[in-house]
């Protein structure tokens, strides 16, 4: 039997990247999942990659009207969830003196605002002894140039992780966030114009952590099931960090 099984657990930003792998996991460990993402052609393609026990619905986590219809309609096909996972996320790349109040209200939008917004609009379907998982970085733990405001957001998470663990310990949801170290995901591309200049941070990501690598979406999936399922179900407001101990070494 699956660890999650008969379970119904909710990743935003599960259309690519570490929500994707996670949901797949997720499936093959007995769950029903609900995927989110901001691209109807990308939810298509993760459908089919997921294969089974899946519903996907366009949104975007910054808007508030997408976030209850989504809550709509995981309330109408299953009444309720065990495991949420936020994964939604936006990086840009921008030294502090190029940031703009754009990049700053997006950045924060999605990472930030998204993230809480998600959690109170899923607690009240919670059913009681669920867990929540935050997908942090290990960039909230270094001074990192370039990434100030996605670090930023990242720390608002560990610190939720810990305000929203005390606030939901009497329904025993416990609260966590998983603190990835550089992943190989969509996510690092999509911050760079050309292949080559990604290669090269995917390059020196590798060179700057211990284990020699970058990480695998696998990889971060399997530390999510850890923090969802009941393998973890002594601990609550913790940050699980999985960077190769870039952060730790």
């Amino acid at each position: 039997m699956g660890k999650l099984q008969g379970k119904v657990a909710v990743i935003t930003g599960g259309s690519s990247g570490i929500g994707l792998a996670a949901a797949k996991l997720f499936v093959e460990e007995g769950a029903y999942v609900f995927i989110t993402g901001r691209r109807e052609a990308e939810l298509d393609k993760a459908k089919a990659a997921i294969g089974r026990n899946v519903s996907t619905i366009q949104g975007d986590v910054s808007k508030l009207e997408d976030l209850d219809r989504l809550f709509a309609q995981v309330k109408t096909e299953k009444g309720g969830l065990d495991v949420l996972v936020v994964s939604a996320g936006f990086v840009e790349m921008a030294p502090m003196a190029a940031v703009t109040p754009e990049h700053f209200d997006k950045t924060f939008a999605t990472n930030a605002r998204g993230a809480f917004f998600t959690v109170q609009k899923a607690s009240p379907l919670m059913h009681d002894g669920g867990a929540i998982v935050l997908v942090s970085s290990g960039v909230h733990l270094k001074g990192i140039p370039f990434y100030q405001t996605y670090g930023a957001t990242k720390a608002a998470l560990r610190f939720w992780a810990r305000s929203m663990a005390a606030e939901l310990k009497d329904r025993g949801i416990r609260v966590n966030t998983l603190s990835p170290g550089a992943t190989d995901t969509p996510i690092i591309d999509g911050q760079f114009k050309t292949k080559e200049e990604a290669d090269a941070r995917k390059e020196m990501f590798k060179q700057m952590t211990p284990l020699g690598r970058i990480g695998r979406p696998e990889e971060m999936a399997k530390a999510i099931l850890f923090l969802g399922s009941e393998d973890r179900s002594y601990t609550t407001g913790a940050d699980l960090v999985a960077d190769g101990g870039l952060t730790q070494i």
